[in-house]
């Protein structure tokens, strides 16, 4: 079985004031607090998000 491959997220900023779009990517990447580190699954959907909330995270693992 192969070994699906996951990518370090990380939140820096806060998601207050910003568009619900970018608020609910956040949400979908399961980020709750800042400083808050969560696996994901590395598919073109997680990767979606996590382009469209770059300036908001850390990636690490891409």
């Amino acid at each position: 079985m192969a070994k699906t491959k996951m990518i370090k997220v990380t939140l820096i900023k806060s998601p207050i004031g910003r568009l619900k779009s970018h608020k609910a990517c956040i949400v979908g990447l399961g980020l709750k607090k800042i400083r808050q580190t969560v696996e994901v699954i590395d598919t073109p959907e997680n990767r979606g998000m996590i382009d469209k909330v770059s300036y908001m995270i850390n990636v690490e693992g891409k």
